[in-house]
């Protein structure tokens, strides 16, 4: 299999602000600029005060300030530690975890946490995430190797062995430290993944033609978006992250930061939410978010580890 590797740098301009806003950007920007780029706070800084100008009505795209918690930290039963990554399947109208812990194990859950089906996982090693490519197939990231697996699901449940399957690796930046491939999500328009790379470095990269290559056309493109992390993305780390078909946009999740950035089709910035506003001790210093995703009916979806589960609607 060959692989293209190119290296995208979007250039982007300022955009205008009018009379006060202006003023008070300029001087932001200009005591933020001094300070070095590793500190991620002042980023969130800027952005906090100008999504508080923007407000939602003005917004375009998800909008995240406008999710509020409707289940918060309930436990998944039958999974004990290191839930680690989730997907939405529209085919059954039900959501897939993925655990990297004890039994690896991939667990169908209803839209209210309930589980339904479980899939062993057998012979696999640190699997981080996964998403729902349609049809019933899905793709499992295992971290160490930044190793890419695509497997059919069986409709009930049952074990699913490592050997027969397709797999990409990608071997950039690998990592000896459990900082490899933490995330994934799949775009079905335009059939490419997004793979999130955690940290030392954050990084992001676009893999176009993914299904198409599997159902026998080979026409696999691998393009680094790291710049769009770079530029926009305030989180200390990226632990998972969704596409949104509706909007094109990608919601990315900060696990140390705990965070939700949205970013728009072009990688930038459009509006995040802290998970730790509005609830005391939403996330507790032992609860780590390691995945998120949405549904059809625009419900947004956080798991943690070691086994919590949290669900948002958006405001009317």
């Amino acid at each position: 299999m060959n692989i293209q590797v190119n290296h995208d740098v979007v250039l982007r301009k300022p955009k205008r602000r009018h009379g006060l806003r202006i003023v008070i950007s300029v001087l932001l920007l200009g005591v933020l600029g001094t300070i070095s780029s590793r500190f991620y706070w002042h980023q969130q800084l800027f952005h906090s005060v100008a999504q508080t100008w923007r407000g939602g009505s003005q917004a375009t795209g998800l909008w995240l300030p406008g999710f509020v918690p409707d289940v918060v930290a309930k436990p998944v039963e039958g999974i004990e530690e290191d839930i680690s990554g989730i997907t939405y399947d529209y085919d059954h109208d039900r959501l897939l975890t993925i655990t990297n812990g004890g039994l690896m194990q991939i667990v169908a859950l209803d839209r209210a946490g309930k589980v339904l089906e479980r899939y062993l996982l057998e012979g696999f090693d640190d699997t981080e995430g996964l998403a729902y490519m349609g049809n019933g197939r899905v793709v499992v990231t295992e971290e160490g190797d930044q190793r890419l697996t695509f497997i059919q699901l069986p409709e009930k449940s049952a074990t699913i062995r490592k050997g027969a399957d397709p797999f990409i690796t990608v071997g950039i930046n690998l990592s000896t430290n459990n900082k490899g491939f933490e995330g994934v999500t799949y775009d079905p328009m335009t059939d490419r993944l997004f793979v999130i790379k955690e940290r030392d470095p954050r990084q992001l990269y676009e893999i176009d033609g993914v299904s198409k290559s599997l159902n026998g056309n080979l026409s696999i493109n691998l393009i680094d978006r790291t710049d769009w992390v770079n530029h926009e993305f305030f989180g200390r780390d990226i632990a998972d992250a969704y596409y949104d078909p509706g909007t094109g946009h990608l919601v990315m999740l900060s696990e140390q930061s705990k965070l939700l950035i949205e970013l728009d089709k072009e990688g930038r910035f459009v509006s995040y939410k802290s998970l730790l506003e509005g609830v005391k001790d939403f996330f507790s210093s032992k609860s780590h978010p390691e995945g998120v995703t949405m549904d059809a009916q625009g419900h947004l979806y956080v798991v943690s580890e070691p086994n919590l589960f949290y669900s948002f609607t958006r405001k009317p």
